[in-house]
């Protein structure tokens, strides 16, 4: 954890355009103070989809700050030290990633990208709306881990299988006792 008793949690994808953008906006609400959120994409678009933008304001969510950068901000010296790295696209998990600092935990929330989808405008802002649906789930699942009682292999796991649900109605299953069924 870092020094300042919060856990800083990046989400990477290759625009950073809206579900990495989704992702930071999110947890800084869920996360209450006990987590930063923070976003960045391998090959940026330079600017946040305006629908992205749209619907955190239309949620109530500070967008003030939110900007499309480069994962570099985040591995270079001088940068916060990530306790968490969620990819939240398939382009971005296969990419070969920087090396963070601190080692940080690292799993794979994969989320259909609503900039992909065409048609009209009440179909492309739906898309939007299932994506961040799916990412709060995750990241409402993900604030209620017990993250201090868990090793790092337990830790890893659990953040793995909240990847591995599309709706993440399901909360994983994460023992407090090792010792116990």
């Amino acid at each position: 954890m870092t020094i300042d008793n919060v856990y800083h949690v990046l989400f990477l994808c290759t625009g950073n355009s809206a579900r990495s953008i989704l992702g930071e906006a999110l947890l800084n609400h869920w996360g209450q103070g006990r987590f930063r959120g923070f976003s960045a994409g391998s090959m940026p678009r330079g600017e946040v989809h305006p629908m992205a933008i749209q619907l955190l304001a239309r949620r109530g969510l500070p967008v003030a700050g939110l900007r499309s950068k480069s994962w570099e901000e985040f591995s270079g010296p001088g940068a916060p030290a990530m306790d968490f790295v969620f990819t939240v696209c398939g382009n971005a998990a296969a990419e070969a990633c920087p090396v963070w600092p601190g080692h940080p935990v690292t799993a794979h929330w994969g989320i259909p990208d609503p900039v992909a989808v065409e048609g009209e405008e009440e179909l492309r802002m739906q898309a939007f709306e299932k994506a961040f649906r799916q990412m709060e789930d995750r990241i409402r699942i993900f604030v209620d881990l017990p993250i201090r009682s868990l090793d790092r292999l337990r830790l890893g796991q659990a953040v793995d299988q909240i990847g591995q649900h599309p709706d993440s109605r399901d909360r994983p299953h994460v023992r407090e006792d090792p010792e116990l069924p």
